[in-house]
C-alpha cells in the first residue's frame, strides 16, 4: 500500500521529491511498528485499536530533529506525531478510494479524531525585538549582512534566496525581485506560486554593492567566492546552466545504461548549482546559529524566524491581507480550500504593483534594518575607497 501511494504521488500528482521523502519517512514509522509488534501485517486486518497502539509506540521513540544520523535525538513532539498520523490516514484513504481494501473496510486512522489531538509541546517561535534585530545585523560580517538583510526585508524562504539568478530574478533599476520556478534546474517554489517582491531603497543599495559588476550566476555566492576565487561555472547564464544539467544527465544515463530517476536528476541539478557558486540552505542555517549565539539568543536556531518577523511586521502595519498573502508566497485558492478567509474574492482581486510597493515600504521603513542597511553601505564604500 505504501509503495502504491508513493508511486501515485511520483507518477500522477508529481509531488516534489522532498515531499515524497517526507511521506515515506512518516509512513515508515508505521511499517516499523507493524514489524516489531503483534499486529496484523495485512492492511485489511489493521484496526482502530492497532492504530491506538501505534500512537503509544510513537510516544516512546526518539528521533533526530534534523534527520542526521549523528544528531542528538529527542522524543517526537505532538506536531510530529499528528503529521505522521495524518500521512497514515491519507495513505489508507488512498487505498480505500482505489479499492485496494475490501468494500466495507474502515480507515482506522479516521476513527482516531486526529485533528483534536492537543499540541502541548510545540517548539516556541521567537520573534526578534527591534533591539535584537539591530544587534543581529550589527554582528553580521560583510558576507552575512546582505543575506540576512534580504531575508528580513523580503520574507524569502532560505531555498528561494539560494536559487535567485542574475539577471532573470533581480531588477535593481526597477526595484523588484522575482521568485520563479526553475524546473529545468531542479528547483521549484514550495507552493509553486511565482511572485514578485518590491525592494525598498536601502536593500537595493546593499544588493548593488554585493553584486558589484556581476551580470550572471546566483545573486548570493558562497563565502569562498567573495575574493579572487571564482566558481567553476562562473559566467554561465540560466540557459547555459540548463544545458549543463542536461549534458550531465545524458552522461549519467550513458554511464548507468538506464534512465535516471527524478532523485538522480535532482542530484545532478544540485551539483550544477554548487558549481555555479550557489549557497546551501544548511550553510545559511549554520551562519544564522553562529550569529544568534553571538547576541545571546542561541535558542533561536532557524532562519525561518526572519520570515516570521517579516509576516509579523506586515500584520503590525495593517498591510492588506491579500497583499500579505502574495508577498509571503502562500497559496491563494478558491473558497473551498482557502485558509485565509478571502475565498473567491482573492480570485477577483488584482493587486497593482504600486499598491504593493507602497504598503510594503510603509511597513518596513520603521524597522532597524533600514538604518543598519544605510550604515553598512556607507562603511562598505569607505573601506572600498581606502583599499583602492
Amino acid at each position: 500500500m505504501q509503495e502504491r501511494w508513493l508511486s501515485h504521488h511520483e507518477q500522477v500528482l508529481r509531488s516534489s521529491v522532498q515531499t515524497i521523502n517526507r511521506y515515506r519517512t512518516a509512513t515508515n514509522h508505521l511499517l516499523t511498528f507493524i514489524r516489531t509488534s503483534r499486529v496484523p501485517d495485512k492492511t485489511s486486518s489493521f484496526r482502530v485499536q492497532d492504530a491506538g497502539g501505534f500512537i503509544r509506540h510513537l510516544r516512546t521513540i526518539q528521533v533526530a530533529s534534523n534527520g542526521h544520523a549523528n544528531a542528538r535525538k529527542r522524543p517526537l513532539r505532538d506536531k510530529g506525531i499528528k503529521y505522521i498520523l495524518c500521512c497514515c490516514r491519507t495513505m489508507f484513504a488512498f487505498a480505500m478510494k482505489r479499492r485496494h481494501l475490501s468494500p466495507y473496510a474502515e480507515n482506522p486512522f479516521s476513527e482516531l479524531d486526529i485533528d483534536r489531538i492537543p499540541v502541548e509541546n510545540a517548539k516556541p517561535v521567537s520573534i526578534f525585538s527591534a533591539d535584537q534585530e539591530r544587534e543581529f545585523l550589527k554582528a553580521c560580517d560583510d558576507w552575512q549582512f546582505p543575506v540576512f538583510l534580504t531575508l528580513i526585508l523580503t520574507g524569502l524562504r532560505s531555498g528561494e534566496l539560494c536559487h535567485l539568478l542574475l539577471p532573470e530574478d533581480l531588477d535593481l533599476d526597477g526595484g523588484v525581485m522575482y521568485i520563479r520556478n526553475k524546473r529545468e534546474l531542479g528547483w521549484q517554489v514550495k507552493t509553486r506560486n511565482e511572485r514578485e517582491i518590491p525592494l525598498v531603497d536601502p536593500l537595493v543599495d546593499v544588493l548593488r554593492l554585493t553584486i558589484d559588476d556581476r551580470t550572471t550566476g546566483p545573486v548570493f555566492l558562497r563565502r569562498r567566492f567573495g575574493n579572487a576565487d571564482r566558481p567553476a561555472l562562473a559566467g554561465y547564464t540560466k540557459g547555459d546552466l540548463e544545458r549543463e544539467v542536461q549534458r550531465r544527465a545524458v552522461a549519467g544515463e550513458r554511464a548507468s545504461g538506464s534512465d535516471l530517476s527524478r532523485s538522480q536528476r535532482l542530484q545532478i541539478a544540485r551539483s550544477v548549482w554548487r558549481d555555479a557558486g550557489s549557497i546551501k540552505t544548511d550553510h545559511i542555517r549554520k551562519e544564522f546559529m553562529q550569529l544568534t549565539k553571538a547576541i545571546k539568543t542561541a535558542h533561536v536556531t532557524a532562519p525561518k524566524t526572519l520570515r516570521h518577523l517579516f509576516a509579523t511586521t506586515l500584520q503590525d502595519s495593517n498591510v492588506d491581507p491579500l497583499i500579505r498573502c502574495e508577498l509571503m508566497g502562500h497559496a491563494i485558492g478558491s473558497s473551498r480550500n482557502s485558509q485565509h478567509g478571502l475565498g473567491m474574492t482573492a480570485n477577483y482581486t488584482h493587486t497593482r504593483p504600486e499598491t504593493k510597493r507602497r504598503q510594503l515600504k510603509a511597513a518596513l521603513e520603521c524597522r532597524p534594518s533600514f538604518v543598519c542597511a544605510t550604515e553598512w553601505c556607507e562603511a562598505r564604500e569607505v573601506r572600498m575607497s581606502n583599499s583602492g
